[in-house]
Parts: structure tokens; sequence; C-alpha cells
């Protein structure tokens, strides 16, 4: 099952609003991304060449910003189940 078939992804400007309207640092997005530290999110937000956000990023953010703590913990249940170590 393939949840994601087509993908366009955010705009630096609309990561920078992301970040702006939450209210957050760049370490709190790089915690909220899953990603390795500020320097990476600003990667994703300037530069003259910025990354592209890949659509499980973009899926890992939209989950933690969407779903209840009980969904979260469901799914982190479901990770062990499949044999991931998570706390």
């Amino acid at each position: 099952m393939r949840l994601i078939d087509n993908y366009s992804p955010p705009t630096t400007e609309d990561l920078i609003k992301l970040k702006d309207a939450l209210g957050f640092t760049g370490e709190q997005m790089t915690d909220l991304a899953g990603i390795s530290g500020n320097n990476q999110w600003r990667k994703y937000t300037g530069g003259k060449m910025p990354r592209v956000m890949s659509p499980h990023i973009l899926f890992y953010i939209a989950v933690q910003l969407t779903l209840s703590e009980s969904d979260l913990n469901r799914i982190l249940t479901k990770m062990r189940e499949i044999g991931a170590n998570v706390r």
C-alpha cells in the first residue's frame, strides 16, 4: 500500500512560516522533523539551493502536529511490535 502517490514539497517559505507559527526555535524544529541538528533544519530553509524536504520527514512532522498523545503511543507500540527499540 502506497500512502502518497504524488508529492510536491513545501517551499522554504512554507517551512519558515510553519516554524514562525509554532514559535519554535531551529532546534525545536529539528526535534519535530526527527533530523540531527539546527544546521540540518537550515538546509531546508536557506542557502542558494535549499534541500527539498522528503515526504517521510514532512509526514513525521504532520503526524506529531496532528495526532493525539494516545495515537502517537499506539504508533510507538506498533513500532516495538515490529522490532524497534523506541522510548
